[in-house]
């Protein structure tokens, strides 16, 4: 009986320990994420934490809709700032220089211990890297990634007397296509342009398209230099400003990001340039049959890169940094990375992801999901610099003084690069 009443209270004793240790063990993460795009994300991102949460017991993750990317990003300084950062977030792979300089983020490395993990650390596409590493180190992990590709109404191309399925390949096609497209009524009014680049949000990432296949780069690597007044770039912003001013093939001024995807629905527009990441809200809203296609070369073939990298914040415990680590290492891996692509239209980051099951039932249903993974191969980084929203603004700035005509190209361009050499020079 003594024997008995002892081991009840041992036993008792031990699941008190347990259920303390278990605890004493309970992480709380707190995870920022942005949407820029439609469709399913925000829910998709939602169903993944929420899946891990289940299998994970012992870790709380709060997961923040944080707005746009430019929301995020504000949200994320105000917080590490004031001494409360979440614990992980995804936020635009170019503003990694900024968070670097706040000393707000950890390098990867550190937390990649075992083989395993460093194996995990090489196993993304190296375009997605060149914007998440610097000086040797990973400080992002690609996730909500991105590049631009071309949109076009089939129909249309019919209608146009064009092959609906062969896309312009060149500069000059996408001019002649274009003028075979832009339809207008009996006064003289256009019904339809031929295409659309959006140029407002964030129009040097698009702008990018045209520099990059006129085979020049923005920014080197270091992130403290950029090439704003070289005359390929003047030669792109040319181009962008001639679709309109010289070709009419393009409607004139800005051209709003947002509501493009729906000027391209409602025939507006029979060719846009935009993100993958709206190949489900197109494939879902397009009341035609469209194409999906690299966007035309120049001097070469290019597009950047874009989108979200996940990072983890230095002003956390080092519990809370291991078990942030763990969860980007699930949430990437092949069959969450196949899920996210799927609902999304975002690039898998990793190739063993385009191998799953799902992403070849995928793929092989709806082949233009394999566009942009194949433009890879021609991609650049995304601009990248110390003090990044305030370089981009100069050129942003530059490309709307040329675009509504306030500014020759190569006037607006001497002026942003200028400008940014001044912001620059203390970090070279």
């Amino acid at each position: 009986m003594t024997l008995m009443k002892t081991m009840t209270t041992t036993l008792g004793a031990a699941a008190l320990l347990a259920s303390t240790a278990t605890t004493a063990l309970a992480v709380d993460l707190q995870f920022f994420f942005p949407v820029a795009v439609g469709g399913k994300a925000a829910d998709t991102i939602q169903a993944l934490t929420d899946e891990y949460a289940a299998a994970n017991p012992d870790v709380k993750i709060d997961a923040v809709y944080a707005g746009s990317y430019q929301d995020t990003i504000t949200k994320t300084l105000t917080a590490v700032r004031g001494g409360t950062p979440p614990q992980l977030s995804v936020i635009l792979s170019v503003d990694m220089f900024t968070l670097i300089e706040e000393d707000a983020i950890i390098p990867f490395d550190g937390l990649a211990k075992s083989d395993a993990d460093k194996a995990w650390l090489t196993s993304f596409y190296p375009a997605f890297m060149d914007n998440s590493m610097t000086g040797g180190k990973t400080y992002g992990i690609p996730f909500q990634r991105s590049t631009p590709v071309l949109y076009w109404n089939k129909e249309a191309f019919k209608e146009a007397g064009l092959d609906p399925e062969t896309p312009p390949a060149t500069w000059e096609e996408q001019i002649a296509f274009g003028k075979k497209l832009t339809k207008r009524d009996a006064n003289g009014n256009v019904t339809q342009w031929g295409m659309r680049i959006p140029s407002s949000g964030f129009p040097y990432w698009l702008f990018q398209g045209l520099t990059t296949q006129n085979d020049v780069i923005l920014a080197n690597d270091a992130g403290n230099k950029t090439n704003f007044d070289d005359p390929k770039v003047v030669e792109a912003l040319q181009y962008l400003v001639d679709l309109s001013a010289k070709h009419e093939v393009m409607q004139p001024g800005i051209i709003e990001w947002g509501s493009t995807p729906k000027a391209f629905f409602e025939g507006q527009t029979a060719m846009m340039w935009t993100t993958t990441g709206n190949l489900t809200n197109v494939r879902d809203n397009a009341p035609f049959d469209f194409g999906v296609g690299m966007l035309p070369a120049n001097k070469r073939r290019g597009a950047p890169t874009g989108g979200g990298n996940f990072y983890i914040f230095k002003d956390s415990t080092d519990e809370q940094k291991a078990a942030s680590f763990e969860f980007i290492k699930w949430i990437t891996a092949p069959e969450q990375a196949a899920k996210w692509t799927i609902a999304t239209g975002y690039v898998a980051p990793r190739p063993d992801a385009w191998e799953t099951p799902a992403m070849k039932q995928y793929v092989a249903d709806f082949p233009p999901a394999l566009v942009a993974r194949d433009q890879l191969e021609y991609a650049v980084a995304e601009l990248s610099t110390y003090q990044n929203q305030r370089i981009t603004t100069i050129l942003n700035d530059a490309l709307e003084a040329a675009i509504t005509g306030q500014k020759a190209p190569a006037a607006a361009l001497e002026e942003a690069q200028a400008e940014a050499d001044r912001i620059l020079a203390d970090y070279r």
